[in-house]
């Protein structure tokens, strides 16, 4: 690693004034070192060459500018560097005003900086505090839902970080707010096709939501109507009985035939966790039962061939089925679990985690073994 009078030596490259072909070289140097973790040891305990790289995301070279960013977004990846780089070099206000630059180039970068740094919750909440101390939440939500808000930059990365900011209660809160109608415009990127990473962004932000489970009734009534958009991207082109169509939703009744469901595992994941969410309060599972989701998990089930995706949906299914739970006990979410269930339900996710993990196990030996019919297969 470098020493202390190469690190010097490196940070006066760095400076603004410093010929382009020099910088150029220092910030291609820095991108390398980010990509290992040695290297981003290193720099974590140089929060002075962070601030000067920082600084020339103001660079008149677009590739310099370029270089600073993947290497924040290297770094940003790094969980150890997350109180460097919003306490130490102070990325957040300067990263949310160029986000908000219509005209920035360099947007996408910041999108996935900002996702990186808002995962855990200890950033999160300085990425929230920064945010409602600026522009506030409702600037982003805004810019999410205008697609044509940047003609130089997707923006698809706004969605994760929207996704991770609620699962704070205060950014929740504002995403439930009854009288801002942000849950409403949100819930049409759940079908987004042009990006898998907006779509689920979108319906982690749901998932997180469904925990704050006294907002259940409204989301499921006729305010926000959830249940549409959450089963729609589940829902194939299989033929359902009259009663049981008639039981579904409008826009799930009688789909045609070219009907497909949604492609991403994790995505399809996190529709049926929320799905699970919304069954842990009587209502929501009085709602689902009654308007026939099960018929749709049913033939979900059947056709689903992750095993991860096939475990939450089989959890789904022994809600929807069972009988319901007894009097004071109709909340799953406030319910106590004393210590010795709650180890035995420990044990039982360890041993559903290793079968679903000797599945997989199985699996790739036949698809190895399809791909090298009469050889043996070696794990």
């Amino acid at each position: 690693m470098l020493s202390e009078c190469e690190a010097a030596e490196l940070l006066s490259f760095l400076a603004p004034a410093t010929h382009p072909r020099v910088k150029g070289q220092s910030t291609e140097y820095l991108l390398g070192l980010s990509g290992s973790r040695d290297g981003r040891g290193f720099l974590r305990s140089r929060p002075d060459l962070l601030a000067a790289l920082f600084a020339l995301t103001c660079d008149p070279s677009t590739a310099i500018v370029k270089d600073c960013y993947c290497t924040f977004i290297n770094l940003s990846a790094d969980e150890t560097l997350h109180q460097v780089l919003v306490a130490d070099v102070n990325v957040l206000p300067e990263l949310l005003k160029n986000l908000l630059d219509p005209e920035y180039l360099f947007s996408d970068q910041i999108c996935t900086v900002l996702s990186n740094l808002s995962r855990h919750e200890k950033t999160c909440k300085t990425v929230l505090k920064v945010l409602q101390d600026g522009p506030g939440l409702g600037q982003l939500v805004e810019v999410f839902c205008n697609c044509a808000y940047n003609k130089k930059a997707t923006l698809h990365y706004l969605g994760p970080l929207l996704s991770n900011l609620t699962q704070l209660p205060e950014a929740r809160r504002y995403v439930l707010d009854k009288d801002r109608c942000v849950v409403q415009r949100l819930l049409p990127f759940i079908e987004y096709q042009p990006s898998h990473i907006r779509r689920g962004g979108v319906v982690g932000t749901l998932r997180n939501c469904c925990f704050d489970h006294a907002h259940h009734e409204w989301l499921l009534g006729d305010a926000v109507d959830v249940l549409p958009f959450l089963l729609m991207p589940l829902a194939g082109p299989e033929e359902l009985t009259e009663e049981e169509n008639d039981g579904l939703p409008v826009d799930l009744q009688y789909l045609p035939e070219d009907k497909t469901r949604e492609d991403d595992p994790d995505i399809r994941k996190m529709l049926l966790e929320t799905l699970l969410l919304l069954t842990a309060t009587k209502p929501g599972r009085l709602t689902l039962k009654s308007r026939s989701v099960y018929p749709i998990v049913r033939e979900f089930h059947s056709w689903e061939t992750d095993v991860h995706v096939r475990a939450a949906c089989e959890k789904l299914v022994q809600v929807l089925i069972g009988d319901e739970p007894e009097p004071q006990m109709e909340n799953l979410m406030e319910l106590e679990i004393p210590r010795d269930v709650e180890e035995k339900l420990k044990e039982a996710d360890v041993k559903e985690k290793q079968e679903l993990e000797r599945e997989e196990m199985e699996m790739e030996l036949e698809r190895r073994s399809k791909e090298k019919p009469g050889k043996d297969v070696i794990m």
